[in-house]
C-alpha cells in the first residue's frame, strides 16, 4: 500500500507546504485580538473577525508592540505548521494596532445607546433588601463560580438559602439561557438574584453585552447583582443591573451579612454598653449621695430656721398677750376703783344712808307723806322709820 506514511511525515509534508508558498510569507493579516495570555516570553493569542478565528504566537514580544484583549491589529508574520505537536499557527514577527476591535466597538455602541435611554441611571436602581434569606444565582452548574458562592455565603451566614439556576454563560445561545435564569427567579420567593461567571477573554464575556439581556435585567422586579469576570472586566450587565460586584465572591460577600462578625460586633457593643452603665451607675450613686447630703444639710438649716421663725412668733405672741393681760388689768383697776368709788356701803359708812319706801329708793321729801313707814339703811343695818313730819328747806 503505497499511499500510507507515518504521522511525522504527513506534518512534515504539510510543514514544508506553508514554506513553500512565497505568497503566504510575511505577510500581513488584520483581526480582533482575543485569548491574550503571556508564557515564557511569548505572547500567545487569536484574532479574528466575524468569520473566523487565526490563532497566534509572537516569540519575545517584550521588545514589540503588546496588544490589548479586543483590540483591532494589523500581525505580520507567516504561517507555520508545528510538526511536532500537529498545530497549526500564525507566526508574528510585528505587531501594529489597527483601529478598535470590532467587539469593542459594538460594546461602546450598546453602551451608549443604552445609556440615551436612561438605564444606567443610579436614581432607577433598586436597593438590596436589608434582610437577605433567599439568593437565586444565575451561572453555570459546574466549575468554581458556584462553589465559591456556596462556601463564601455558607461560611458567612448559613442560614442564607442558595437557589440555582444553571445556565450557559459563554457561547452561541448562551444569552437565551441566562434570560431564562432571570425570569425564572422572578416567579420564585428569592430576595435577590446573581448573575456570575469568571473571568475570561473579551469574546467570552461578549454573552453580557447582549442588548435583550441588558433589557431583562432592567426590567426585572428584583434586585440584580452583576458578577461578571475580573474586578477590571465592564460589561453591559455591570451598567444595567443594580449594583455590580467586581467578582462573583464579592456578590456572595454583599448578599451574606457575617454573622460572625455580627455576633462579635454585637458582643462589643454589649460589653460597651454594660461598662458605660456601670460608669452611669457609679455616677449618679454619687451624684445622689452628694444630693442627699445637701439636702440632708440644708433641710436642718431650714428647720432650725423655721423653728426660729415659730419661736419667734410664740415669743411676740406671748409677749403681745402679757401686754393685752397686763393692760386689761390696768384697765380692770380703774373699774373697780371707779366702782369702788361708786360703792353704796362705802359712801354709806361715810355717814350717809339710804331712804327707802316700798322698796323704793326715796330721792326728796316730796315722795313721802306724813304716817308713811320708811326703811333707812346705813353702814350696819336698816331702821325702820315713820315720817311724823316733813318740811321743806
Amino acid at each position: 500500500m503505497s499511499n500510507m506514511i507515518s504521522v511525522s511525515q504527513f506534518n512534515n509534508y504539510v510543514h514544508n507546504i506553508f514554506l513553500a508558498e512565497e505568497l503566504l510569507q510575511n505577510i500581513q493579516i488584520y483581526g480582533e485580538v482575543s485569548g491574550l495570555s503571556f508564557s515564557g516570553g511569548n505572547l500567545y493569542f487569536s484574532i479574528k473577525d466575524e468569520g473566523a478565528v487565526l490563532n497566534c504566537v509572537k516569540f519575545g514580544y517584550a521588545n514589540g508592540y503588546v496588544p490589548k484583549e479586543g483590540e483591532m491589529i494589523l500581525a505580520r508574520g507567516s504561517p507555520n505548521y508545528y510538526v511536532k505537536g500537529g498545530r497549526f499557527s500564525f507566526n508574528v514577527a510585528k505587531i501594529e494596532p489597527y483601529g478598535q476591535g470590532l467587539l469593542y466597538k459594538q460594546f461602546l455602541e450598546l453602551k451608549a445607546k443604552l445609556e440615551s435611554a436612561g438605564m444606567f441611571d443610579a436614581s432607577k436602581k433598586k436597593p438590596l433588601p436589608e434582610v437577605i434569606k433567599r439568593v437565586g444565582v444565575v451561572s453555570s452548574e459546574t466549575g468554581a463560580v458556584i462553589q465559591d458562592i456556596i462556601d463564601i455565603t455558607g461560611r458567612r451566614n448559613p442560614m442564607l438559602d442558595i437557589v440555582l439556576y444553571p445556565a450557559k454563560v459563554q457561547g452561541i445561545g448562551a444569552e437565551v439561557t441566562i434570560i431564562a435564569g432571570i425570569e425564572a427567579l422572578e416567579q420564585t420567593d428569592v430576595d435577590v438574584i446573581i448573575i456570575a461567571r469568571g473571568g475570561g477573554s473579551a469574546e467570552d464575556l461578549s454573552t453580557f453585552n447582549d442588548e435583550k439581556l441588558a433589557y431583562a435585567i432592567f426590567n426585572a422586579k428584583k434586585p440584580i447583582i452583576s458578577a461578571v469576570g475580573h474586578e477590571t472586566d465592564f460589561t453591559i450587565a455591570d451598567f444595567v443591573a443594580d449594583l455590580r460586584a467586581p467578582t462573583p465572591s464579592a456578590a456572595a460577600e454583599l448578599v451574606a451579612i457575617d454573622l460572625v462578625s455580627l455576633r462579635q460586633s454585637l458582643q462589643t457593643n454589649v460589653n460597651r454598653l454594660l461598662r458605660t452603665s456601670e460608669t452611669y451607675f457609679e455616677k449618679c450613686k454619687t451624684h445622689l449621695v452628694a444630693l442627699s447630703q445637701y439636702i440632708c444639710s440644708n433641710a436642718e438649716i431650714y428647720l432650725n430656721q423655721k423653728v426660729k421663725q415659730i419661736y419667734d412668733v410664740y415669743s411676740k405672741m406671748q409677749m403681745e398677750v402679757i401686754l393685752n393681760f397686763q393692760k386689761k388689768e390696768h384697765n380692770f383697776s380703774l373699774l373697780v376703783n371707779k366702782l369702788e368709788a361708786t360703792n353704796p356701803i362705802k359712801i354709806l359708812k361715810m355717814g350717809y344712808s339710804q331712804t327707802m319706801l316700798n322698796d323704793k329708793v326715796i330721792n326728796s321729801i316730796k315722795d313721802v307723806a306724813v304716817e308713811d313707814e320708811i326703811k333707812v339703811k346705813v353702814s350696819d343695818g336698816v331702821l325702820d322709820c315713820k315720817v311724823i313730819d316733813k318740811s321743806e328747806e
